[in-house]
């Protein structure tokens, strides 16, 4: 059975207990007067915890947007974001650098490590800043899951692509944050190495616990995921559960199709008949 879900995302936390991450009437202005733009408009969503999710849409839908309010890398114009039960939107500047800092991971499209620098090094800098100590059984278990054994004494221009971006990884789950958010992780990779990296963001999900929340324009990349959340002029537009390559690009292409209030997708499947859970 169909298992892609266009319907909109409650909100109100599930019953049992509460997401690793969440939206309530979130909103973004740019600008003022006849100038402003919506760029996220009254959003609600939740993210569960120990899942892999995916936010997609057209370019100008919000997705990072949302993103960069939930992590805390900018200030909503109303509403509210939560991590775990802390309101991140009431958070002052220093008290936001404390969670950043303990609660939350980073992988961006640009790898940002430091060239003079190991991999393992660069893996262990945030603990190494934070005065606090390596958990080294930690330590040795992101290294296996993410196959780095062999590069850890490695500088980032001894690595590849893809193995750079597997040190970012590992150095965002370091200091085992509740949730990781990742902007366009394989933007910078060819495919190979895109998979690769891929695969190992969903064993950090699968065998290590993390929760992970990332924006891409791939739908091979959502596909990956556990969950697609679809977005479209700032409003949540569609969910997808079970990702596939083509029920992702099947949600896409309702977007486009189905031109103002990105409610409207909410009711049509790919064929346009109404798509339910199994």
């Amino acid at each position: 059975m169909d298992t892609t879900v266009y319907q909109p995302i409650p909100g109100t936390p599930p019953a049992q207990g509460t997401p690793a991450v969440r939206a309530r009437s979130l909103t973004k202005l740019y600008g003022k007067g006849e100038a402003t733009v919506r760029a996220l408009d009254g959003v609600d969503v939740d993210f569960e915890k120990g899942a892999f999710t995916a936010i997609m849409g057209p370019s100008g839908s919000g997705k990072s947007t949302l993103m960069h309010l939930l992590a805390g890398l900018d200030t909503a114009s109303s509403g509210q974001g939560f991590i775990g039960d802390t309101e991140i939107t009431a958070l002052g500047d220093n008290e936001l650098t404390r969670l950043r800092r303990d609660r939350v991971g980073f992988v961006f499209q640009s790898f940002n490590l430091l060239p003079m620098f190991t991999a393992e090094q660069n893996i262990t800098l945030p603990i190494e800043l934070a005065s606090g100590t390596v958990d080294k059984e930690w330590l040795a278990t992101l290294v296996q899951t993410l196959g780095l054994g062999a590069r850890l004494t490695h500088r980032p221009s001894e690595l590849s692509g893809g193995q750079q971006q597997r040190v970012a990884i590992a150095r965002a789950l370091i200091a085992k944050p509740e949730v990781v958010f990742a902007d366009e992780p394989t933007g910078n990779l060819d495919s190979r190495s895109g998979a690769e990296v891929l695969s190992f963001l969903r064993r950090s999900v699968r065998e290590l616990g993390r929760t992970i929340i990332m924006v891409t324009h791939d739908p091979t990349a959502a596909a990956y995921a556990d969950r697609v959340i679809l977005i479209a002029d700032g409003r949540i537009a569609g969910d997808i559960d079970d990702p596939t390559p083509e029920s992702v690009l099947a949600g896409l292409d309702a977007l486009r199709t189905l031109e103002g209030d990105p409610a409207d997708a909410l009711a049509a499947g790919p064929t346009g008949s109404t798509a339910v859970r199994a």
